[in-house]
């Protein structure tokens, strides 16, 4: 044997086909014959992370604006939406639980290589749509916290790169308790604002209940109809990545796999986790859409982006009651504004990262670290952003502020592209009992309501299509820039309908194979 042999260098990017997030793969010890409380306590931080997603900054201008031009009848869409996510959920913690693979790697495991690679970059592109938000969120509560020039603030992004460095030193259970913080920020925040305003609690609760005027078409307000607002909100409250996340990191939780009640045990308490995070999301989002009817008066914000409702919220002309003017005054409102929009930014950054690594692994086998899949995707990110300041450097304010802003709204587009794809195999693999065993496979219920949510949640999406392609065209296109928005739309629609056959042709040609494999 050769000692003066030297180790094999391991290279930047590499070939990878072990466990979904390898380095924290179940790590965290979980005690057993604990009280109830003390048991979801060691549980809990998974969720925190997935419900991050559901609070990031692509929520926070469609909650508010729908509460600015509807009052309080998209209250119901918030609910609906969160009770979707908290199924879904559920159902990608327990496949990753119980199968061991998080949904990147179900899916590539089942389909074809080509498919994989399609679905990965649709994929990865419904991350830089997230992250675009990310940056410009970030980037505005630099510049309305320290003045620093937007430009500089976009750059000043791409360094986050360095605080998920020291993350990845300290230990997964305490990046967890970073991420639950910071959401506790954000929430203290609104509840503040939301506190001082006084708002119609009666109105709120009977906004929970859903009417024929939810999904109306009419009336126009703003430039948009309630079916709008609900699209918006859906759009931005149940994302794609989410899905592979939740199966990934519910895998953190070390688990005796030849103990079938371990394996019950931890679906449970991972259960728990994440429907209670995502009760504390549908919370802000409620508070934020409580704060469009509540903190200001009717249609009093003309702006609804970041910097708008910045300057709303010290601008006493625009606030509701005395108590929120006397308030608003020493200006801490916008500041507690701008630090929960960057405080949102700063979680989202963790989790996008995290889901990016798990994708790329599942998907094409690749694997990278940490540090350097952040600072590739969120490079990839800044460049709209900076062409969007850059185009509109020599315009007013509130042109820059507005195409910042639809910047933000339209790269929402993709995660409709990418939204069936999670959701549909996610659903077929947790139904199955060669895949999750007679135990954990769905129960009648969940099979009813998660088809109910798949077909509805699919049909919105594609139904809101055409009007989220025609916002590309500007904020008023003319009939002929109308009617191409529609043609592109229902090519897409095509295209989206013919992979989502191919993806359960796959799936299911895929499960027979292992199925026949098994039976031998």
């Amino acid at each position: 044997m050769d000692n003066n042999k030297s180790p094999k260098k391991q290279h930047l990017i590499h070939y990878a086909n072990g466990r979904s997030l390898e380095e924290i793969n179940g790590t965290v010890e979980v005690p057993k014959g604990k009280g109830f409380w003390k048991t979801l306590f060691m549980y809990s931080g998974p969720g925190a992370l997935v419900a991050v997603g559901y609070m990031d900054p692509g929520n926070w201008s469609t909650s508010i604006s729908g509460g600015q031009s509807f009052q309080y009848l998209l209250m119901s869409v918030i609910l609906m939406s969160s009770l979707i996510a908290m199924l879904l959920q559920y159902m990608a913690a327990k496949l990753g639980i119980v199968t061991q693979m998080d949904l990147a790697q179900a899916i590539r495991a089942r389909t074809s290589k080509a498919l994989g690679i399609v679905l990965w970059i649709l994929t990865e592109l419904a991350i830089m749509a997230t992250d675009i938000a990310e940056v410009i969120g970030a980037a505005i509560a630099l510049y309305l916290l320290f003045h620093i020039p937007l430009v500089y603030a976009v750059f000043i992004t791409v360094f986050d790169v360095l605080l998920l460095l020291l993350l990845t030193k300290i230990g997964f259970r305490k990046i967890e308790a970073i991420v639950v913080a910071l959401i506790m920020v954000i929430l203290f925040v609104f509840v503040y604002q939301v506190a001082l305003s006084q708002p119609d609690w009666l109105g709120v609760l009977k906004g929970l209940v859903p009417t024929p005027k939810t999904f109306s078409s009419s009336p126009e307000i703003g430039g948009m109809n309630p079916l709008q607002g609900a699209l918006g909100i859906i759009g931005a409250t149940v994302m794609p990545h989410n899905l592979y996340l939740h199966s990934a990191v519910s895998q953190t939780r070390k688990v005796d796999h030849d103990d079938e009640e371990d394996v019950a045990r931890t679906v449970r308490f991972s259960t728990w986790d994440s429907n209670i995070q995502l009760s504390f999301a549908f919370v802000v989002n409620s508070l934020l859409l409580i704060m469009g009817v509540a903190v200001f008066k009717t249609g009093a914000v003309k702006d609804p982006s970041f910097f708008g409702l910045f300057q709303a919220l010290s601008d006493t002309s625009v606030l509701s009651n005395g108590i929120l003017i006397a308030v608003a005054k020493s200006g801490i409102l916008s500041v507690l504004f701008a630090v929960a929009l960057l405080a949102s930014g700063q979680n989202s950054t963790i989790t996008g990262t995290l889901t990016g690594q798990v994708i790329m692994e599942g998907f094409i086998h690749m694997k990278m670290p940490l540090w350097l899949r952040r600072l590739v995707t969120r490079l990839i990110s800044v460049i709209p952003v900076l062409i969007s300041v850059a185009m509109t450097s020599g315009q007013s304010p509130i042109k820059q502020h507005e195409a910042l802003n639809t910047l933000m709204n339209n790269s929402q587009v993709f995660l409709a592209f990418a939204l069936p794809f999670s959701m549909l195999p996610l659903l077929l693999m947790t139904n199955s009992k060669e895949e999750m065993g007679d135990r954990f496979k769905n129960s009648f219920l969940v099979k009813f309501f998660g088809w109910v949510s798949v077909v509805a949640l699919t049909f919105l999406n594609l139904k809101g299509l055409p009007d989220s392609i025609a916002e590309f065209f500007g904020a008023n296109p003319s009939a002929g820039e109308i009617q191409m928005a529609h043609y592109i739309a229902y090519v897409v629609i095509v295209l989206i309908l013919a992979l989502l056959a191919w993806t359960i042709y796959d799936l299911y040609r895929g499960n027979k194979k292992v199925n026949s494999l098994d039976n031998k």
